[in-house]
């Protein structure tokens, strides 16, 4: 699988992302801790991205609750040297680990994390370590110098930020250039043909800054994939009967109307509605990597169907255009 270096880093990634977001839990809510993918089926499904030629997994340490890393850590410690050298792993901090705990970036607690992180991925250094949000809290010069120092110590080879907003972004890398301080040389925010918006706000700023751009939440939380459907209840167990909020602006008829077309669409080129929203991503020139996070090791197949799929010019702006 072509792989593509983040900013300036050094580090380089498959174009697809194997995120771990919700083994053990959903994502970092507290309230689903313990519950997601188990043990087993992650386990599964990383074997599974690595037969696809996927060498990069994303974490966060408030994933399950940090199962996710310990899982992502007691997988490799079953795989020889050849495989634990491939793979890239990329983790963040900000959530609390439990109801109740702290959270943010400030130094301290940075330091305090990324040890933690370290012991359950069973690694001496991780080569991408995240802002996970922007912290309002804390001063961001302090946040900055706190991953400088980790990046100068070796434990961490590079550093980023996800759920960042375009002012937040190029703030953080003005500050590092001007400090001359280690600077975010990726950003990761949600990006889809549902959620276009960063194309016009934080796309120009790692242009400027030559800066790497993850794309996660590549289906939308399932409405991408065909998962809802006007008229019908949600599916048991889907985005929407677990955390529906940041969901709930795309209940609209024009919404539905234009994945309707989308199905027939995909429908013509015989792939899935799936692996046609990732081929969208893939062939999107502002786009380093993507995202993808199975429940399943099956849900892998949209992403061999997009790996083979080759939008025109054309294409691309006839899709993105029923959604915008």
């Amino acid at each position: 699988m072509e792989r593509r270096e983040l900013g300036r880093s050094g580090i380089s990634v498959t174009r697809v992302i194997l995120g771990c977001g919700n083994f053990g839990g959903v994502g970092s809510a507290p309230a689903f801790f313990g519950q997601g993918i188990p043990r087993d089926e992650a386990f599964r499904i990383m074997d599974a991205a690595w037969e696809l030629g996927i060498t990069a997994f994303d974490t966060a340490d408030a994933y399950g609750g940090g199962r996710s890393e310990t899982w992502i850590g007691e997988w490799l410690a079953t795989k020889g040297s050849a495989v634990r050298d491939a793979i890239t792993i990329e983790t963040k901090t900000f959530n609390p680990l439990a109801e109740g705990a702290d959270r943010g970036l400030s130094a301290a607690r940075i330091r305090r994390q990324v040890e933690t992180s370290l012991a359950r991925l069973g690694l001496e250094r991780v080569p991408l370590y995240l802002a996970h949000a922007f912290d309002s809290e804390t001063p961001v010069e302090e946040t900055l110098r706190a991953f400088d120092e980790l990046v100068r110590v070796g434990k961490v080879g590079a550093v980023g930020a996800s759920n960042h907003t375009a002012e937040q972004l190029a703030e953080a890398v003005e500050i590092s250039e001007l400090e001359d301080l280690a600077r975010y040389e990726l950003v990761q925010n949600s990006f889809s043909l549902l959620e276009q918006l960063d194309a016009e706000t934080v796309f120009p700023v790692c242009h400027v800054h030559a800066l790497g751009y993850e794309a996660f939440g590549p289906l939308a939380g399932g409405w991408l994939a065909g998962r809802y459907r006007r008229g019908e209840p949600y599916p048991e167990g889907s985005r929407m009967t677990q955390r529906p909020e940041g969901y709930r602006r795309f209940e609209a008829d024009d919404v539905f109307d234009a994945l309707e077309t989308f199905a027939r669409d995909a429908t013509e080129r015989g792939v899935s509605m799936a692996g046609l929203a990732l081929a969208w991503l893939l062939a999107t020139p502002d786009v380093t990597a993507v995202v993808v996070g199975p429940t399943r090791a099956e849900q892998l197949d949209p992403v061999r169907e997009a790996l083979a799929l080759e939008l025109t010019n054309d294409e691309h702006t006839h899709l993105r255009g029923l959604f915008a």
